[in-house]
């Protein structure tokens, strides 16, 4: 898709046809900064029932147009916003579809569903936010679990602004193992998106910061937590019992959309799609079965 600010990649898993029974869903990756790699395994296990489903790199991500000399205010939620409308439009699917978001685009999908959105029939919220500043409370709470150790390497680094060598990310590393995604070895999808990240971290640079520890970008005030009263969308939320997305991050969230659910899962962290992908497809594929037509 080409649009003002350049090309969006995508893919279709299925075709999107407004007639089908099942509504289509539009998976939103995390980061920001990363890629559509992470979410394949959503995206193939929502599809295996037969629904049609959109995996897309968001600007700036994998295959989609970069822009590293695009100034830091460029980089917005209303940004990502945009793009979406103008993808659902662009696929014909405007008027009936369902987003399931992960991480960051958990973030972005209820930023999203808090304007008027008469297409959007449901969503799931993989492992997101709706808090910046209690995000990094709780990421702060699991990094006082590290080995000391790692937490001096990570002190030391911080300290003296080199969060950008080796040490420092092998030392985020460990976090990671931990709270992002427990499956060993890692799984190539997830290796290589956050490598394309790494090849260029302009998003996650400017929006995020330096680390999961620390947002010192665009994001660093963003707070919907006393907003989402308004989403009228049925919700389902989903994380990990180990998750960077804390029981207190995403229960904060549950009591506050009307009538949402919430499914723990008890062996995951972030990415539960990778740790209990069986459950996963039983818990969301069957959420957003219950909104297709009979």
């Amino acid at each position: 898709m080409v649009w003002e600010h350049g090309r969006t990649w995508y893919r279709v898993l299925g075709e999107c046809d407004p007639g089908s029974a099942q509504v289509p869903a539009v998976v939103l990756h995390g980061g920001p900064g990363m890629s559509h790699l992470s979410d394949v395994p959503i995206a193939e296990l929502l599809h295996e029932s037969g629904r049609t489903t959109v995996l897309y790199d968001q600007i700036g991500c994998g295959s989609s147009t970069h822009l590293p000399d695009a100034p830091a205010g460029f980089w917005t939620v209303d940004l990502f916003k945009r793009e979406l409308s103008e993808l659902l439009a662009h696929l014909g699917i405007a008027d009936r579809y369902t987003l399931v978001g992960q991480s960051w685009g958990g973030m972005l999908q209820l930023d999203y569903a808090l304007d008027p959105r008469p297409g959007l029939v449901a969503m799931a919220v993989c492992d997101g936010l709706s808090s910046t500043a209690l995000w990094i409370q709780e990421a702060n709470r699991l990094r006082a679990d590290l080995p000391a150790d790692v937490q001096d390497v990570l002190d030391r680094h911080e300290a003296a602004g080199t969060t950008d060598s080796s040490a420092y990310q092998d030392a985020m590393t460990e976090f990671y193992r931990r709270h992002v995604c427990r499956v060993q070895p890692w799984p190539h999808l997830f290796t290589e998106s956050f490598a394309q990240m790494a090849a260029d971290p302009t998003v996650y640079a400017t929006m995020w910061g330096p680390s999961e520890f620390h947002c010192t970008g665009s994001l660093g005030s963003w707070d919907i937590t006393d907003e989402l009263h308004r989403i009228s969308v049925p919700t389902l939320f989903v994380s990990g019992r180990y998750d960077e997305a804390t029981p207190l991050v995403v229960g904060t969230m549950h009591q506050r959309v009307p009538g949402a659910e919430w499914v723990l899962f008890e062996e995951s962290s972030h990415t539960p799609q990778f740790e209990e992908p069986e459950r996963f497809r039983e818990v969301v594929s069957g959420f957003l079965t219950r909104f297709d037509r009979g």
